[in-house]
């Protein structure tokens, strides 16, 4: 039973929880009657039967970290028959590249009404692992809150987590960026549309648990200079027709910072950007970025060859793209996942490694080893195939259009979830 079960249960008094609350157990001194997406869920690192393969009726959004010693850990989130209360975060590993893929390591399963979804894992300068998820009352309950549990012991098959604990309200569906004074910045998004009170609507937020603030909506950036231990925020971008941002920041070589959000063009033209040259406090209008994209995750990153690396949808718009030519504007499916890399800050792109042509695959997450290697980790079908992939290649496969390098390999099956709705 969870901490929050057994507190719950056995009618702890509330001066009680006070003090579990003053020594870091509980995230507030609420009750779950009161707001139950403020508590703490536990890393459960022996999940059992319930949560195997051929429970889960739904699964996707995955995200993927490479530890010092090449252990991959890739997370994601399932549970129920699609985004809602029943959602849970799972991760598994592997000490082998990716060849073979343990069973689930750990879950983070709130209880009740509150899920738990969004995850992406993250190793940090100092080693550490952090998966970061998002916890809200029912599917939006107009605040969310993002959450990260950490372990010290990224490199073993089964290391110790810290009790989860909360670092903002909103949203991070992506991996922080190290800038080269050392500071972190996250991208927290607070989404633009009200909880459902229509108690008809299937995500339906009753008005006790409705946190909706409209002067909290923003795609913000949160900054620490202290590692992770404390976050504030410290800009927020103007970005128009957003309602997931699912953004990410890029740090230039001038110390500028381009941040890329996704948008709700229904025109191949679904991703902004916007600019600071101030840390992040400042940031230009949102404006539609050349790069042309459906309204769904993108990644991006530097390897740490000062390489940019881009993954994204759209080959059939990418072939005028990279000739400088006008792209028209049209819509496209989930399909045809695509590698690049540019050499000048993003300015211009070459390439273009084919992950997976397939419609329906979908929110690519990545990492690079130590020794180079380069980890895409994807979804396909979340309520039919239920697959979550991953793609192991290099900077010279993407380069040149596909796999040159013998190890490198394309679909990697890390789990299949089977049952049935």
């Amino acid at each position: 039973m969870s901490l929050k079960n057994s507190l719950l249960s056995k009618k702890i008094p509330a001066v009680l929880i006070l003090a579990l609350w003053g020594a870091g157990w509980l995230a507030s001194a609420e009750t779950e009657n009161d707001d139950p997406a403020l508590l703490p869920t536990p890393v459960d690192t022996d999940p059992g039967e319930s949560y195997a393969d051929d429970t889960r009726q739904f699964q996707g959004i995955p995200g993927i970290a490479a530890a010092p010693n090449g252990r991959l850990w890739v997370v994601w989130y399932a549970g129920g028959t699609g985004e809602g209360p029943e959602n849970y975060v799972i991760g598994v590993t592997s000490s082998d590249g990716g060849s073979s893929w343990s069973e689930p390591r750990f879950v983070i399963d709130p209880t009740g009404d509150v899920r738990a979804y969004d995850p992406v894992p993250w190793v940090d300068p100092e080693g550490r692992l952090w998966v970061f998820y998002s916890q809200s009352y029912r599917w939006w309950d107009g605040r969310a809150g993002v959450w990260a549990a950490t372990t010290d012991e990224p490199g073993e098959a089964r290391p110790s987590w810290n009790t989860p604990r909360r670092l903002a309200d909103g949203i991070m569906m992506n991996k922080p960026t190290v800038l080269e004074d050392g500071s972190w910045l996250f991208p927290i998004a607070v989404w633009s549309h009200e909880p459902a009170s229509d108690p008809d609507h299937g995500r339906y937020v009753p008005d006790p648990y409705r946190r909706w603030d409209p002067d909290n909506v923003g795609t913000h950036v949160y900054r620490s200079r202290d590692a992770g231990e404390a976050l504030e925020r410290i800009g927020t971008a103007d970005i128009a027709n957003v309602r997931f941002e699912e953004h990410m920041i890029v740090e230039k070589e001038d110390e500028s910072l381009w941040l890329l959000a996704r948008t709700q063009d229904r025109d191949g033209r679904g991703m902004a950007e916007s600019f600071s040259t101030d840390g992040g406090h400042t940031w230009s209008p949102g404006e539609t970025s050349d790069i042309p994209h459906i309204r769904s995750r993108f990644f991006i990153r530097h390897l740490d060859s000062g390489r940019l690396l881009l993954v994204k949808h759209n080959p059939q718009m990418d072939t005028l793209w990279l000739t400088d030519e006008d792209v028209p504007a049209y819509w496209q499916e989930r399909s045809h996942l695509t590698a690049y890399l540019s050499d000048d800050d993003g300015e211009s792109w070459y390439g273009g490694l084919l992950l997976d042509e397939r419609i329906a695959v979908s929110y690519p997450d990545g990492d690079q080893a130590e020794d180079g290697r380069i980890f895409i980790a994807y979804d396909y079908n979340r309520h039919t195939d239920k697959e979550i992939l991953v793609a192991s290649i290099t900077e010279e496969d993407i380069t040149a259009g596909e796999l040159v390098d013998p190890e490198s390999r394309l679909r990697i099956l890390v789990n299949q979830a089977t049952a049935n709705e």
